[in-house]
């Protein structure tokens, strides 16, 4: 049994088995931003950024096309070129990392508009499924890449959720 902070209690058994998890892309996108965030307004070139994060050339220059698209890294071009934050690392949410890469936050497809599930007229789900989604975008908002890029304290609790009716 993992016991929260506010007394709620999670099955061992569950918390070990069923995750939601973001694509390796998506984390390959946290960490070359924290590598930027690193390099304190330096102007870094996909090489460069590849060889700090250890992650593959092509797959690192993918990421930063997806980044600069969305307005979360500057790119410039030229004998000096390369990459840097757009804005200060703790202006830019996690959640806006993961919809640079993933698309808007949702749990399910319903969640975020209607007539993509088969099953949404016979459905009375998605109402809730909307719920749990802006519960987990806000708290994804909440956490800058500012504090992405910190270790994290020894003795700190799992983060807790209050979803909008609570």
């Amino acid at each position: 049994m993992v016991l929260y902070p506010d007394g709620h209690r999670i099955s061992q058994q569950v918390f070990e088995f069923s995750m939601l998890r973001i694509s390796k892309m998506t984390d390959y996108a946290i960490m070359v931003m924290v590598e930027l965030h690193a390099s304190r307004g330096e102007v870094l070139t996909a090489q460069a950024l590849a060889a700090r994060s250890r992650l593959e050339l092509p797959t690192v220059s993918k990421v930063l096309k997806l980044l600069v698209k969305m307005n979360l890294v500057d790119s410039f071009r030229g004998a000096n070129g390369g990459y840097r934050l757009e804005r200060k690392a703790q202006d830019i949410s996690v959640a806006e990392i993961i919809a640079a890469i993933e698309g808007p936050i949702a749990m399910t497809e319903c969640s975020v508009e209607e007539g993509l599930c088969a099953q949404e007229a016979i459905c009375s789900l998605r109402g809730n499924w909307q719920r749990i989604s802006v519960a987990v975008a806000k708290a994804m908002e909440a956490v800058s890449l500012a504090e992405m890029a910190q270790p994290v304290k020894t003795g700190a609790s799992p983060l807790h959720i209050t979803t909008l009716n609570a």
